[in-house]
């Protein structure tokens, strides 16, 4: 008895942790209690729950990150993190308590139902929160912008003709505007006050990414994925942030459906039904991949900072971003003569566009490790 497994679900929050437990067999999962969220009251919890090699634990991906799993891992013990989405759910169940979320998790994990992510070493999650602070603020500096905008036009106050927003002259027209009230123009200060904090932030983090990718571990591979259209600097840091090892895909396939960039279907006897793209996994790299396929309603060429970016690749991996412009330029063209949505053809080209990412990665033996 010594060595049976015990599949063990918690329930994980800030504060607390729910624990239930599942013995190998047939038998009910029993809850074990609520612990501390604390290295020592989790190291009591082993203790008393049984030998350490006998023990599979699982949790769901959340706000707490993956350092449980890794404090786990260090004491020798298999914990898995689970894709919440992926969970299967009993259809009308309508009472969800920390005791049960935890029980439910040992009794499918010892049944084999769940499914784990993959999990960053801590090198790829820090290159993952520098580009994904980049993205948030890069989403403020955007709402900062409708706010003054807005200001502006309540108060009907308009730039002059052919003065497009954001540019240097629409600049030079807002570092002029005065205001009768002190009431308006405090609240026209802040707003772009705001802004220029907002920029100079966003400065801050893409000189730390030009950091990472010159001189950090993903460097190589960085520097790889550029020779891309539409790849540049901030797009390629953010794809290697966000997916870590491309080693878990065996085929190209499989990174396309990891991004969710796949049709869904529905197909019963002889009957196959395609619909909309599955939109799974990773949000962050699909949106990445659509943005830079637009990059290919343009005729294919090498120049300008796409050929300066490509000095010193590797032949092949040229080869592969010649393939791909050549390819995915005559694929939007020829969806759009079909009578297709320009938005649904770019869905298409970003969807061969993942392809042709994972092959680079196969000409670079660093995104292999």
């Amino acid at each position: 008895m010594k060595d049976t497994l015990k599949f063990v679900g918690l329930d994980v929050s800030k504060d607390k942790i729910a624990v239930a437990i599942a013995d190998e067999g047939r038998e009910l999962p029993r809850y074990y209690g609520m612990i501390p969220h604390t290295p020592e009251a989790i190291k009591k919890l082993i203790k008393s729950i049984g030998d350490p090699h006998t023990l599979r634990m699982c949790y769901e991906a959340g706000p707490t990150g993956y350092s449980l799993q890794r404090l786990l891992q260090s004491l020798d013990i298999q914990c898995e993190v689970i894709a919440p989405s992926l969970i299967p759910q009993k259809p009308g169940e309508r009472i969800k308590t920390d005791r049960r979320d935890s029980i439910r998790l040992a009794q499918l994990y010892r049944a084999g139902e769940l499914t784990p992510v993959y999990i960053p070493n801590s090198d790829d999650e820090a290159l993952r929160d520098l580009v994904r602070a980049r993205e948030d603020a890069k989403e403020d500096e955007l709402r900062a912008k409708h706010r003054l905008s807005k200001f502006l036009l309540r108060n009907d106050i308009k730039p002059p003709k052919g003065v497009n927003k954001w540019t240097k002259k629409y600049r030079d027209w807002l570092d002029k505007l005065t205001f009768e009230r002190s009431s308006l123009r405090v609240v026209f200060q802040e707003y772009y006050h705001q802004i220029k904090e907002l920029e100079q932030r966003i400065l801050r983090y893409e000189e730390e990414v030009k950091v990472q990718a010159n001189e950090g571990v993903h460097a190589p591979m960085i520097q790889s994925l550029q020779a891309l259209r539409g790849i540049a600097l901030i797009t390629a840091t953010s794809l290697v942030a966000e997916v870590g090892s491309f080693r878990r895909f065996p085929t190209a396939g499989h990174f396309m459906s990891y991004v969710g960039l796949i049709p869904s279907e529905y197909s019963s006897g002889d009957r196959r039904q395609q619909g909309e793209i599955t939109k799974t996994g990773n949000r962050h790299v699909r949106r990445l991949l659509v943005e830079s396929a637009w990059s290919y309603r343009y005729k294919p060429a090498v120049k300008g900072e796409l050929k300066k970016r490509q000095n010193g690749l590797s032949p092949a991996i040229q080869g592969i971003s010649w393939k791909a412009q050549n390819r995915l330029h005559n694929k939007y063209f020829r969806l759009l003569s079909r009578g297709k949505e320009s938005g649904k053809a770019i869905t298409a080209v970003a969807r061969e566009l993942a392809g042709f990412i994972w092959a680079v990665t196969q000409e670079d033996k660093n995104a292999l490790k």
